[in-house]
């Protein structure tokens, strides 16, 4: 499995929109064959802190999300909704390891 986790600050302005945004990217990604889990979380003491948790059944998958109508959609979207730069961290998971775990 191929992890990605990213860090975002959204300008509390258009936090209701970047949420819309993203559950919207992230339910069309569930549907991608290659991808196994994507969580949608927001800190409970900074309601512009979003964490989006990703896993794919390998990095091509993760690559092939990168090139999708909704993904790109969502890209565009939320750009100008930033309080800064995404950060992201790539991992590979230790466990579990079964597709179906997740």
């Amino acid at each position: 499995m191929y992890v990605v986790s990213v860090t975002v600050r959204v300008d509390p302005a258009h936090g209701e929109d970047f949420i819309r945004a993203t559950l919207d990217n992230a339910r069309n990604t569930r549907a991608e064959v290659g991808n196994a889990r994507f969580d949608v979380l927001q800190s409970v003491d900074d309601a512009a802190h979003f964490q989006l948790y990703e896993v794919y059944v390998s990095e091509d998958a993760f690559k092939a999300h990168q090139q999708t109508a909704h993904y790109l959609r969502w890209k565009e979207a939320v750009a100008g909704w930033m309080a800064g730069p995404r950060t992201k961290v790539t991992c590979r998971n230790l466990f579990p390891t079964e597709r179906s775990a997740w």
